[in-house]
């Protein structure tokens, strides 16, 4: 198991430069860039003292340089005008849209992300789990119909709208204050018992909001696995022989049908995020979605090259999770097919 684990973070390394490369590319596609926007608009109404000023940021953050140095630099394998500085190193990069380093824009969201994401996810397997085993294990009964229909319903609602009814709900039964993450008493004081419960109480409906679609698909997957092991021989034969249908069920076709179960967590990560961007705004949420759409639009490259960056970073390390949760349920992914004698 150890061998395993070691090789799936190894290949973390290489997977994330690759990644690192196709961001960059991605983000240099769209002609022009911030500065070169803020120039044109400056030498239409004459300021020739902002365009000198400009000229020296494109300077001083290499944006002068060619493609591959500057992707060098941006990711600090390379030397920058102060050496080495970028991402290795702890530099995220400089967001011309706010003026200030990348750090200190998405700083403070970074957590609230992190915590959301986590709170998601919990969320979609907690709820998803029970109810795919109880729909495949009573098939065509009322309760598989009625939790479909409500897998549907939550597949068709948009997010945004569903968002807009639970803050009014929220807000009306339970007095929780409309939008954000915490009551704005707590936004800049420091972390405390008060402020952890006033985020646990806002998680609610974003929660819920955002890990409705990813639950119905859960629900629906684990189903369709399920109802598949349930009828292959070895469970027949397993019934045959008086095994009992709850010790059946837990040994043998819930086990099989666990792995793209489990194998999906890498993937839930990116999509939760990308979407929530909609509901971030819609909530009000303190998250970098809505800062990711604000540099897309405004040609901040570093800004959202690391927003993209943190985001396949979540992805990745999802996807390792997965990994290591298969290898422990399944001996055929950690010993790689290979049969012992």
């Amino acid at each position: 198991m150890l061998k395993f684990i070691l090789k799936r973070l190894l290949a973390m390394i290489p997977t994330l430069a690759v990644i690192s490369f196709l961001i960059f590319v991605i983000i240099q596609l769209p002609p022009g860039d911030y500065l070169t926007n803020q120039i044109d608009e400056l030498r239409a109404s004459g300021e020739a003292a902002s365009i000198a000023k400009i000229e020296f940021l494109r300077t001083e953050f290499s944006l002068d340089k060619p493609f591959f140095e500057r992707y060098l630099i941006w990711v600090g394998a390379w030397p920058g005008p102060h050496g080495f500085d970028g991402l290795l190193q702890g530099n995220w990069g400089w967001s011309f849209e706010y003026d200030k380093p990348v750090a200190d824009v998405v700083g403070p969201s970074l957590p609230l992300t992190v915590i959301l994401n986590f709170a998601t996810v919990l969320f979609v397997y907690i709820v998803s789990f029970p109810i795919g085993i109880y729909s495949a294990t009573r098939q065509y009964s009322w309760g598989d119909y009625g939790f479909t229909l409500i897998g549907y319903l939550g597949l068709a609602v948009p997010n945004f709208l569903l968002g807009l009814i639970l803050l009014y709900l929220a807000n009306h039964w339970f007095g929780i204050s409309v939008g954000g993450l915490m009551d704005p008493q707590y936004t800049d004081a420091p972390w405390s018992f008060a402020k952890v419960l006033s985020v646990l109480q806002h998680l609610i409906v974003p929660t819920i909001v955002i890990g409705t679609a990813g639950t119905a698909g859960m629900i629906r997957r684990l189903r369709a696995n399920l109802l598949d092991e349930l009828n292959r021989q070895y469970v027949v034969t397993a019934r045959a022989k008086g095994l009992s249908e709850t010790r059946l069920l837990a040994k043998y076709p819930l086990r099989m049908a666990l792995n793209p179960f489990i194998a999906d967590i890498g993937h839930l990560i990116p999509s939760l995020v990308s979407g929530s961007v909609i509901v971030s705004v819609v909530l009000n949420l303190p998250t970098v979605g809505p800062v990711l759409l604000d540099a897309l639009r405004s040609l901040d490259q570093f800004l959202a090259a690391f927003i993209l960056m943190f985001v396949a970073l979540l992805t990745v390390v999802g996807m390792l999770v997965s990994d290591l949760l298969l290898g422990l349920l399944d001996p055929r992914i950690r010993l790689g097919g290979k049969v012992r004698q």
